[in-house]
């Protein structure tokens, strides 16, 4: 990976000018609010637009499409830095049933674009590798970092152009995921469904124009350490430096003795892990801010997210329009189904908060269900983000196994043992919710003298 440090602060530079675009056209133009489009996404259709792989009228360099490969690492590392220590029984207690969703849409969205590229895809277009399912999932609900992740792995092993596509599935996935869920809730609040909105219309200020006045902002403690020692900011930077470096080092090292690319996000992830147990083992933890890390792995996302979609390379989509445009129907298709007619059987209390969350995060990234979720739930009074955290946790190991080894499965040849064994988890996971949650039930019921079945 060969960078020259002024393409990269020259770029960086485009970039920032288009982030401050972004903002401005979010704050200012009112069809752009309607849209609740991010300020990256904007930026980033503004550098696909103006950029090498569109008019070329800025001067973006050819280094642009290696930056989401570094970036991906600051935003796992912070991942891992941030998580915490957990009671197994606690969690499953208070977060089953999102798990179990979780998991079920998740696994489901990585399979099923699998299983529809090897029953049908492949029949009308021979020459599209096993592989190319795996975009969707990691395209909607992994975003552009996870589409980064996959399409990197892809392309060391010789399929050349599975960045862009998987850039091009993420991009594709956000717009779903925003215009498609701002469409659903119009629809459901309309119908009586929403439990906190009545009006569309009335969601605030901060909401709409993404400018938060001064008596709304949250305050951060971000000077855990002295600035005479070293300026706080710094302090977390330099962790998630440490991290994202290590994980390139060890990544070298590994290629050296084993001639193997092992891919730097999941180096990242768990060298961060044993970063983070150190941390509490020297008692340094109370000094590292979970909002400040969170606030370094966001900053990451939104340059990897302006980087990404800068980086798409048109005439590659353009090659696959067809197959990837099925593959993106079939994604819509999947969430929407997943909202319509699963979330009742695991969600008894605010299931249409709880499914438009998940809709957000299965079509582009649990960012966008969290801005969704904040516009039908704006005081976060059906605690879905509680429940999320707890099932997180769980959810983050199986994730990472998903992102790491999918790839790697697909490329040795094993596309319909993977299609199969990733059904036959779901299904398991469905039985065994279903039966605990009845069993639950039961348990209520005779408590309370009910007959129970």
């Amino acid at each position: 990976m060969d960078i020259s440090l002024v393409n990269l602060v020259s770029d960086s530079a485009f970039v920032a000018i288009l982030l401050l675009v972004g903002v401005a056209l979010r704050a200012h133009i009112l069809w752009v609010q309607k849209l609740f489009l991010p300020a990256s996404i904007i930026a980033g259709l503004l550098a696909l637009l103006l950029g090498p792989n569109g008019l070329s009228w800025l001067p973006l360099s050819s280094n642009i499409a290696q930056y989401p490969g570094i970036l991906i690492t600051f935003i796992f590392g912070s991942l891992a830095l941030n998580s915490g220590k957990f009671k197994f029984s606690t969690a499953v207690k208070r977060a089953g049933n999102m798990w179990s969703y979780s998991a079920i849409g998740m696994i489901g969205m990585y399979s099923g674009g699998v299983f529809l590229t090897l029953l049908i895809l492949q029949r009308i277009w021979p020459d599209i590798p096993d592989g190319f399912g795996l975009l969707l999932g990691a395209g909607f609900i992994g975003g552009h970092g996870t589409a980064a992740a996959v399409g990197g792995i892809f392309e060391s092993n010789g399929w050349a152009g599975a960045t862009s596509l998987a850039m091009t599935s993420a991009t594709i996935g956000v717009l779903v995921s925003i215009l498609g869920g701002v469409w659903i809730i119009r629809q459901n609040v309309k119908r009586g469904k929403s439990n906190f909105i009545s009006d569309f219309d009335s969601l605030s200020v901060e909401l709409r124009t993404g400018l938060v006045p001064d008596e709304k902002r949250v305050k951060t403690d971000l000077e855990t350490v002295s600035s005479m020692t070293i300026d706080p900011l710094l302090f977390h930077g330099v962790m998630v430096l440490i991290v994202s470096g290590l994980s390139f080092w060890c990544q070298a090292a590994i290629k050296e003795v084993f001639d193997f690319p092992a891919p730097t996000f999941a180096l990242a992830f768990i060298i961060g892990l044993v970063v983070n147990s150190l941390l509490s083992k020297l008692k340094v933890k109370p000094y590292i801010n979970p909002s400040v890390i969170n606030s370094i792995g966001g900053a990451s996302t939104d340059m990897l997210v302006v980087f990404g979609i800068a980086s798409i390379n048109l005439a590659v989509a353009g090659q696959y329009f067809a197959p990837l445009a099925l593959l993106m129907v079939f994604g819509v298709w999947f969430s929407y189904v997943m909202l319509k007619y699963i979330s009742p059987k695991f969600y008894a209390q605010f299931c249409f908060e709880k499914s438009i969350f998940g809709w957000g995060w299965f079509t582009g990234t649990v960012a966008m269900g969290i801005a969704l979720l904040r516009i039908v739930d704006p005081k976060s009074e059906s605690k879905t983000l509680d429940e999320f955290g707890f099932a997180y946790i769980m959810t983050a190991p199986l994730e990472m196994m998903v992102i790491t080894m999918s790839p790697l499965i697909l490329l040795s040849g094993g596309g319909w043992l993977y299609v199969g064994g990733c059904f036959l988890t779901c299904a398991i996971i469905y039985v065994v919710c279903t039966v605990l949650n009845r069993k639950t039930q039961c348990l209520k019921r005779q408590a309370s003298n009910e007959y129970c079945l």
